[in-house]
């Protein structure tokens, strides 16, 4: 390799860009693929109640395929930075390990993919046979409103097309090439209240106790499955994980009661049908004797899933022929930026492992950074032969 994914990840790590600042990230990646010949777009998206958030769009070439590598230079707090073994943004080696906020999630995995593609277009004359892009946003740890969303709307209206996006998440558990995620569950969160009647409780006949509609309500709600699962995702789980009256007095039957809920689903549902299943089961318990509230809180997070194929097989045989190991297609975890660009073209997330991710000490070994570049370049190579 001619480009160093160390000395690359190091320059990022030094960067200070606590979401949402851009703290230097974006204009470093700017330069120095700029100077590879790189046409750079950096945007800034506002929206009222959301803070403003730089964004990145970079590409060579101007004919299709057009390969996409994804990710965000933001990262979390640091915390407390008299708690680090070295300063969070001072970028240090120690030993085999380069520590830093952002080591693994996912500074590290941009510097990779800048590695590969650098060292690509160097052995290609200078351009690729088709079109390498970096779509790089500043707002995956926040609320994600001002940044991949309205990033992915602004590519569309200037005609950048995509055929299949590399999402630099640590995806793998605990060696690299053991998993790679080809899905993601979506995520919504809702509060269930049921309204009854304050009284004392020596006169119940006088009152409504919501507590009883709730406990009902609740059980209504998961006496029965969403789903059962498919080939590719678990059944999808709902939990309630707070229930509050707010009362503190033992001889009043309190006026309302909550409970609050999040539900992890499968591509058996949408965030919309998800609201119109929930809806029905509890009207049916009501029975119109309860009267109650769903709230569902904003929410992005919907599900996606690239179904098993020549792009999953591809990217399969470039990790298993640099780390020796033949990753599991996943679906687990958490949600990421994968969810809005499967709405423009296949993707599939790999990255370092994610032992650190947003821990105190974060950091990667120096070598997994040289396999993770390798894999990326046998990707890139592979894709346009």
């Amino acid at each position: 390799m001619t480009a160093d994914p160390l000395a690359i990840a190091r320059d990022l790590l030094r960067c200070p860009s606590v979401t949402p600042a851009e703290g230097g990230a974006l204009a470093f990646m700017e330069k120095t693929l700029a100077a590879a010949g790189f046409t750079v777009h950096r945007m800034t998206f506002s929206e009222p109640g959301a803070e403003d958030v730089e964004n990145f769009y970079a590409r060579i070439g101007t004919s299709g395929p057009n390969l996409v590598f994804a990710g965000h230079t933001d990262v979390v707090p640091p915390g407390d930075e008299s708690a680090w073994k070295h300063p969070p943004f001072a970028s240090e080696i120690d030993g085999d390990m380069l520590y830093g906020r952002g080591a693994v999630d996912m500074k590290g995995g941009i510097a990779c993919m800048m590695a590969a593609a650098l060292d690509h277009i160097a052995a290609h004359g200078g351009k690729p046979k088709g079109s390498i892009s970096f779509l790089i946003t500043g707002d995956e740890e926040g609320i994600a409103v001002n940044g991949t969303p309205k990033l992915l709307q602004w590519c569309a209206e200037h005609g950048e097309k995509f055929d299949h996006c590399l999402l630099g998440e640590p995806s793998n558990v605990t060696e690299l090439g053991d998993t790679i995620k080809i899905g993601r569950r979506g995520s919504l969160n809702g509060h269930l209240i049921v309204t009854g009647k304050q009284g004392h409780v020596a006169y119940p006949d006088r009152a409504i106790n919501p507590v009883r509609g709730l406990v009902k309500l609740i059980e209504a709600i998961q006496s029965q499955p969403l789903d059962n699962g498919n080939e590719n995702f678990p059944p999808s789980n709902l939990e309630f994980v707070s229930v509050d009256v707010g009362n503190k007095t033992v001889n009043l039957i309190p006026g309302e009661a909550r409970a609050m809920f999040n539900i992890r689903f499968n591509d058996f549902h949408t965030l919309d049908s998800l609201k119109a299943l929930l809806q029905h089961r509890t009207e049916k318990a009501a029975g119109g004797k309860i009267k109650f509230e769903l709230k569902f809180q904003p929410s992005n997070a919907g599900v996606f899933v690239t179904k098993p194929g020549p792009f999953t097989d591809m990217v399969s045989g470039a990790v298993a022929s640099v780390t020796g190991r033949t990753p599991t297609l996943s679906t687990t975890g958490g949600t990421s930026d994968a969810r809005f660009i499967t709405h423009y073209c296949p993707v599939v997330e790999f990255g370092l492992v994610g032992q650190t991710m947003h821990q105190v000490d974060e950091r990667v070994p120096v070598a997994e950074l040289t396999a993770l570049t390798a894999i990326y370049r046998t990707i890139i190579d592979t894709y346009f032969a």
